[in-house]
């Protein structure tokens, strides 16, 4: 790894271990020195380098499960990814937290970052939707919503059983701390008993029918992060039921297209224009020119980045943590300047770009 890019990783001790469910468990880390710990939404996430069977580090990702309220420490919460099957190796960094760190030991942590978060300016109705350690996310954002909104809230939570069940007491008591919060638990493989007593309000998997039947009419804002089997089937069910597009947030490293059966939207032929830098047009804005295909595109001005307005035109370069950590989404920029809006880790070259947390300040020409 780069210098400029290790010296953004600061020291955290592992100041507890709390074992929530047969598989996850919860670490809290604190900055050895205090001015290194910084403020954080709900939804965002931790870059941790984690050691490789090679003596080297990769990088891996995990959301802040605690409250943005709980300054001085982060909390993450993580599954232990055991093998499945003789011929793929165990997780990583779950099973080197889990099976190796214990509270004393200090791991390397790079500030929070991440486009995943809730608006807390909004008053629109909530909803949040989360399968397994998918409900990290959701966790913190019930903790937003509970102390500093009147907002309605659903928060609906799938996961196997009552063994792999993680932070349902922490959700309750949230729950609990004003009206207007609803809480569904799902169990694919309920004990039983357990619907009766009311360890879980359905079995099975979370359906259409579940959601018309907790839902009322309303124009919802949704989170979402789980599996991708879970995020695809509920992508499609929330869509189905009315739900736009543009109202569904969802924390998934994978192209947006894996949401939807039908893949990508189809492109839209758009007129060639030749590959040489070009110059903005009076009254026409910004343009974002494709070299391999002569593509030309009008940059739209409400894309969160170039790599989100690349997806809204069937376009899917590929990416993996949309908040320049992996360097997945690099390509060439042949000209034009662009704004980062989210500090990439790695310092990129004038000819290159990290299309997740850039936007175009001139017309640019990419080489794609």
């Amino acid at each position: 790894m780069p210098d400029a890019a290790a010296s953004r990783f600061r020291p955290f001790e592992v100041v507890s271990k709390v074992r929530e469910s047969a598989t996850i468990t919860s670490f809290r880390l604190a900055p050895l020195e205090r001015q290194h710990w910084r403020p954080f939404e709900a939804g965002q996430f931790l870059t941790m380098r984690v050691p490789d069977r090679k003596g080297g580090h990769v990088l891996r990702n995990y959301t802040v499960s605690s409250s943005p309220r709980e300054e001085g420490s982060y909390r993450i919460t993580v599954k232990r990814e055991a093998a499945p099957s003789q011929d793929v190796p165990e997780g990583l960094s779950s099973c080197w937290l889990h099976d190796e760190i214990e509270p004393g030991a200090v791991l390397e942590i790079d500030p929070p970052r991440g486009a995943f978060r809730l608006d807390a300016a909004s008053r629109r109705p909530v909803l949040l939707l989360s399968g397994g350690v998918g409900l990290t996310p959701t966790v913190s954002m019930l903790d937003v919503l509970a102390r500093e909104s009147d907002r309605p809230v659903w928060f609906i939570h799938a996961c196997d059983g009552a063994a792999v069940h993680a932070l349902r007491d922490e959700v309750e008591r949230l729950a609990a701390l004003r009206p207007g919060i609803s809480v569904h638990f799902c169990y694919r493989f309920a004990e039983d008993g357990e619907l009766a007593a009311g360890r879980c309000h359905s079995t099975g998997f979370v359906s259409r029918a579940t959601l018309q039947s907790l839902l009322p009419l309303d124009d919802y804002e949704v989170y979402m992060c789980g599996p991708p089997p879970f995020m695809q089937a509920l992508y499609g069910i929330l869509t189905g039921l009315g739900i736009g597009k543009e109202r569904i947030a969802y924390e998934f490293f994978g192209p947006a297209s894996l949401l939807s059966e039908s893949g990508a939207a189809p492109m839209q032929p758009e007129t060639p224009l030749p590959v040489t830098p070009v110059a903005d047009a009076d009254g026409d804005g910004l343009r974002i020119v494709l070299q391999k295909s002569g593509r030309s595109l009008a940059w739209d001005g409400r894309s969160e980045s170039i790599l989100a307005f690349l997806e809204t035109k069937g376009i899917e370069p590929a990416f993996s943590c949309r908040a320049g950590v992996c360097g997945t989404c690099e390509q060439g920029l042949v000209s034009g300047e662009v704004d980062y809006f989210e500090e990439p880790l790695d310092e990129m070259p004038a000819d290159r770009v990290l299309l997740c947390c850039t936007r175009p300040k001139s017309s640019i020409v990419l080489d794609l």
